[in-house]
């Protein structure tokens, strides 16, 4: 592992929305996406990813999926936001269970980076309380605690996060990102649109080569490849800059892959980036 990162893609639960929250304007009616009054014919079953890096100096979860008590119950973690998106949760899918199959605790990881905190992402933050680190962009802590009808603060509540800065770099669509091991091999990219301080994960390895994590700036690649931001944007002129950004890093000779969080055409799988 000293001259390599290895990325773990993983499926840490499905969402079931209207086809217009992932894929905004497929729809003529503006409040589709919230999926009210709209035929089941019109939902979609998509999966929520989340990602463990393993690398040299350090081990580095992206997102945490869903909690466990999603299994039980939708309103339970949910409340009325389950009108919008419902959670499942297969057995052995969990976060917490996902690290186990690798042979790891959550107090094995390094850090753990949230690309922003709506439910879908954030659900999961208390099966990994035990990492060392979990970290978020002041912008989207801000936020969140600050919005409660459209996060849910309560799932992190009891968790340590600690909150970082973005710094002035010639990377993303606003030149701004967070240099996780400040060797530019880890980069949370500041990507918003969708959330105000949603963070794509870009990392680096030799020759130039790299892996692009999206989060939500996209929900899929067909997201950038026919430019369609996703139905719930704090700020579309941002998601639609953040997108471009996305189609051009994925279009490059140097991209291995471009992974959005909740793609129904990626797998499970493991790419290992020569550092």
């Amino acid at each position: 592992m000293e001259n390599q990162i290895k990325i773990h893609v993983m499926h840490t639960g499905l969402v079931r929305v209207d086809r217009s929250l992932p894929f905004h304007g497929v729809a003529r009616n503006p409040f589709a996406f919230t999926g009210i009054l709209r035929s089941q014919k019109n939902k979609v079953t998509l999966p929520v990813s989340s990602y463990l890096i393993e690398h040299p100096k350090g081990t580095i979860l992206i997102d945490t999926g869903w909690h466990k008590n999603i299994r039980q119950s939708n309103f339970s973690e949910l409340g009325m936001q389950m009108q919008i998106n419902s959670g499942y949760l297969p057995a052995g899918w969990a976060v917490d269970e996902r690290l186990a199959q690798l042979g790891y605790h959550p107090s094995d990881l390094d850090y753990v980076l949230m690309s922003h905190l709506h439910c879908d992402h954030a659900s999961g933050m208390p099966l990994v309380k035990d990492a060392k680190k979990i970290l978020v962009s002041a912008e989207e802590w801000q936020i969140a605690n600050r919005l409660p009808l459209v996060y849910l603060p309560r799932e992190w509540r009891g968790v340590n996060v600690t909150t970082y800065q973005y710094q002035e770099l010639s990377v993303g669509p606003f030149n701004r990102a967070f240099d996780v091991f400040g060797d530019g091999s880890i980069l949370q990219v500041y990507t918003p649109g969708h959330a105000a301080g949603l963070t794509a994960t870009l990392i680096r390895g030799e020759k130039g080569r790299y892996v692009l994590l999206a989060a939500d700036v996209g929900y899929a690649a067909m997201s950038w490849e026919e430019m369609l931001t996703p139905g719930i944007c704090i700020n579309r002129n941002q998601a639609i800059q953040s997108l471009g950004w996305v189609r051009e890093m994925a279009h490059d000779k140097n991209c291995i892959a471009a992974f959005a969080n909740h793609d129904p055409h990626v797998d499970q799988q493991i790419i290992t980036l020569p550092l």
